[in-house]
């Protein structure tokens, strides 16, 4: 058995496919099918069962490719230590974050990761907070930027900041002629939210509850761009989060915005790593730079006036 054979399994557990699998493995798809078939003589147990149209893994195949996953997943760590001796700030992270929150704040922070990393390759997943989580369990990211609280002994969590929510109503609409509100006068407001498995409507159902306003039946998003475009058109309100309105982002006609006042809404944004992570001290120094963005970026102030001048 060699790392070569494992890469090739853990491949064929994630496309479910030899044509995708070899693909993405660099190696012709005869070449993958004879090193799994030689990895079952060895292991003398069968991993796959083959189908004219798909290729689904055993039980004792997904087994066996999940702790697959792991020891590979070691193996880089024990690179990135290697590498790192040399170099303390180069070579690559696996940064995963959460649909509703990456377009907006990358732009923000991109060009100071660059500055304070120039040797460091990062590479971004964009995905909902589940499957994040997930690819950070699996180790095959190093680290995710999610939204509090998440559950689990196993990663440290560094508290980057908070993001107020703002109110965003169509032109014409009771609330569109306040620039700042109470959380109760939300009550009785039906909104227009997210689908299932995003962050983001949790978050906007809590703010519901303690509002005491409800979700527009019939409904729910598959992006914020999609919630965007909706209140544009009439259809309804949303919460939106505070850097979903600031530029780069541009000025969205038909829309008011409004702030809340006292305790605003907001989601708690953090860093996260596998405590056992060999790259810790880099991924600490990556979190301070998130930190260090000016917090006016998070905050609704400034951020209600959505139509353009002229518009």
């Amino acid at each position: 058995m060699n790392l070569r054979d494992l890469q090739y399994l853990v491949a064929l557990a994630e496309h479910k496919h030899f044509g995708r699998a070899a693909e993405a493995s660099f190696v012709s798809q005869p070449t993958l099918s004879t090193q799994i078939r030689k990895l079952e003589d060895e292991l003398g147990v069968a991993l796959v069962e083959r189908t004219p149209r798909k290729v689904l893994l055993t039980e004792t195949g997904g087994e066996i490719a999940r702790r697959a996953q792991r020891v590979l997943s070691e193996i880089e760590q024990i690179r990135a230590v290697a590498r790192r001796t040399a170099d303390p700030e180069s070579g690559t992270v696996r940064l995963g974050i959460f649909p509703t929150l990456g377009p907006y704040l990358l732009p923000h922070v991109i060009p100071a990761l660059r500055e304070r990393f120039p040797r460091l390759e990062l590479l971004l997943t964009e995905e909902k907070t589940e499957v994040v989580l997930n690819l950070l369990r699996e180790g095959r990211l190093d680290a995710g930027v999610l939204a509090q609280p998440v559950h689990d002994d196993q990663l440290h969590q560094e508290f980057l900041f908070e993001e107020d929510f703002v109110l965003a109503v169509p032109d014409g609409h009771a609330l569109a002629t306040r620039d700042s509100l109470k959380l109760g006068d939300l009550a009785d407001q039906d909104l227009l939210l997210l689908e299932d498995g995003h962050c983001l409507r949790d978050q906007a159902l809590e703010v519901c509850h303690l509002a005491g306003a409800g979700e527009r039946s019939g409904f729910r998003a598959t992006s914020l761009e999609t919630l965007r475009q909706m209140v544009a058109a009439g259809v309804g309100i949303t919460l939106l989060p505070a850097l979903a309105v600031k530029p780069p982002v541009a000025p969205s006609a038909n829309i008011h915005l409004a702030g809340f006042r006292g305790n605003p809404p907001h989601r708690r944004i953090a860093m996260m790593w596998r405590r056992s992570s060999a790259i810790a001290p880099l991924l600490q120094r990556i979190a301070d730079v998130f930190r260090a963005l000016p917090q006016e970026l998070f905050k609704a102030d400034g951020a209600t006036r959505a139509t353009p001048p002229g518009v």
